[in-house]
């Protein structure tokens, strides 16, 4: 149990290319920057875990550059990757929690910059004797049983999804609801670079698309799903090994394989220019999460008090108007544009250290 009152919270959230850091105290974000690490020096590490000392350095150099160290750091908060399949909550990150991240590729097949985030404030805590923790990881799975089932018994419907921003955004809904999360049923949408639409019941997400690979609408950068007999196909056609198809599909498919970009705001400039082609990529992606919705708010049993629009996608009002005339039947839709994973983070480990929220064992 933790009493700490006006906790000083380091926040790290590392991506692909970057690297979000966020101080926060008293319970206020005092500074914040991304950090950007050119490809030249990341093509240098073989593997995700052999960037640790990068990235420590680049975190410490952060902090010197805002007049501060680690010594003033009551806590750590980390955005949680490929680890074990969880239910949500806050964990006190331990040594068994890093070791699977740094095994991730044996249990999934592949390795996220996100599984550094662990490592890092594990490091950080054990260095400065302060604790560590991370908070709904991607790898978040309260799915129901029938939800799981796939149609082929050597499949089983896997939950990775984008769970920090999805339920902080379910959250902000209840909030502005007046209402408490465990009473509501929302559908929640967040738009990325990849996209989790998920069926989100009194707190618990009991149903969601896998927003890494597999089923879902596509998005700037994934595939979504596809029609099986033409992937076999692919897959058999000799044009790519196994490593380079999974690459195709996770980062280059989707508005990136149609257009060559994934950002929306240049497919935006591109249709105000008159590209049909354009358009309709950027429609048929509305009509994908669309119909996305439609089909969580059938697992939620068309109770359903609100959708939810959130992540950077959100901030086109040309997608989601076309997202709200389709899915508007379905509920109130809720936008709350951009990412809150650094101010959750926060807070889980505020809640976490003044005892407002029970620390989950990792195990």
């Amino acid at each position: 149990m933790y009493t700490m009152i006006n906790p000083r919270i380091l926040v790290i959230n590392p991506g692909s290319t970057s690297t979000k850091l966020a101080y926060f105290a008293g319970g206020e974000q005092v500074f914040h920057e991304a950090l950007e690490h050119p490809a030249g020096e990341l093509s240098a590490f073989p593997d995700v875990p052999s960037q640790e000392e990068y990235r420590y350095t680049a975190v410490e150099r952060f902090l010197w550059k805002n007049g501060l160290s680690f010594r003033d750091v009551d806590a750590v908060a980390a955005r949680g990757g490929l680890m074990k399949p969880v239910s949500g909550g806050v964990y006190r990150v331990n040594r068994r929690m890093v070791e699977d991240l740094r095994g991730s590729k044996s249990r999934w097949g592949r390795e996220h910059a996100s599984n550094l985030g662990a490592m890092l404030a594990l490091r950080i805590a054990e260095e400065q004797g302060v604790p560590a923790f991370t908070a709904d990881p991607v790898t978040v799975d309260e799915m129901e049983d029938v939800a799981r089932i796939s149609g082929v018994p050597e499949i089983t419907r896997k939950s990775h999804l984008h769970a920090l921003n999805v339920k902080a955004a379910a959250r902000r809904a209840a909030r502005d609801r007046c209402a408490d999360t465990e009473d509501e049923n929302y559908v929640v949408a967040h738009m990325g670079g990849g996209i989790t639409v998920a069926a989100v019941r009194g707190g618990r997400i009991i149903d969601v698309n896998n927003a890494l690979l597999g089923m879902g609408p596509f998005s700037p950068q994934r595939a979504g799903a596809l029609p099986v007999g033409d992937l076999v196909e692919l897959c058999f056609s000799g044009m790519y090994d196994k490593e380079s198809l999974l690459s195709r599909l996770v980062k280059n498919s989707g508005m990136t394989g149609y257009l060559g970009t994934d950002d929306v705001r240049e497919a935006e400039r591109r249709i105000a220019g008159g590209d049909a082609h354009a358009a309709l990529v950027m429609d048929a992606m509305a009509y994908q999460v669309a119909k996305e919705i439609a089909a969580m708010a059938a697992a939620l049993h068309g109770m359903v008090d609100a959708v939810v629009l959130t992540g950077g996608v959100s901030h086109s009002v040309r997608f989601v108007k076309d997202v709200r005339a389709r899915a508007g039947f379905v509920a109130e839709v809720l936008v709350y544009p951009g990412g809150f994973e650094m101010e959750a983070l926060a807070e889980y480990a505020a809640a976490a250290l003044t005892g407002k929220e029970a620390v989950l064992e990792y195990e």
